[in-house]
């Protein structure tokens, strides 16, 4: 599984002109699931996620996590993450896992992330969406369950 995650001043997601997910400060989690992931990965990532200290504490320092500051999520499915162009112009996709594989991890995670406390927005499944954010900081942090980068 492989995770964008941006800490945000605001996010939101429209599918067909219409607002599907919102949230306030937090983090926009852009998600991909591999073909090998599992509810147990989803679960993982979800709680690693909800941890990541990447909210500043008093001093401004990077020490405090979405659970500490009660931010938000949204959450949207992101298959491209598992695009592999390296030594080609099109990327290819065989890492991605299947539709119906994506989508009941996809929930996983959410309901993992919503386990832990945190109020979580989406998009939609396999909708061609359109993806308005605020990254403060910038801060941008790329995860992957299998600790490729």
């Amino acid at each position: 599984m492989r995770a964008v995650v941006q800490r945000v001043s605001r996010a939101r997601v429209t599918v067909e002109g219409r607002v599907t997910g919102e949230i306030g400060a937090g983090l926009m989690i852009l998600l991909g699931v591999g073909r090998e992931d599992s509810a147990v990965v989803a679960a993982s990532l979800a709680e690693k996620v909800g941890n990541l200290r990447i909210f500043e504490d008093e001093q401004g320092k990077m020490n405090r996590s979405l659970l500490e500051v009660k931010g938000a999520a949204l959450v949207v499915s992101q298959f491209t993450l598992y695009g592999d162009a390296r030594g080609q112009r099109r990327p290819s996709f065989i890492p991605a896992a299947a539709p119906e594989q994506a989508a009941a991890l996809y929930e996983e995670f959410n309901k993992a992330l919503r386990g832990l406390g945190v109020s979580v927005a989406t998009g939609i499944f396999q909708a061609m969406t359109s993806v308005e954010l605020v990254n403060e900081g910038p801060v941008t942090i790329l995860l992957d369950s299998d600790k490729a980068f």
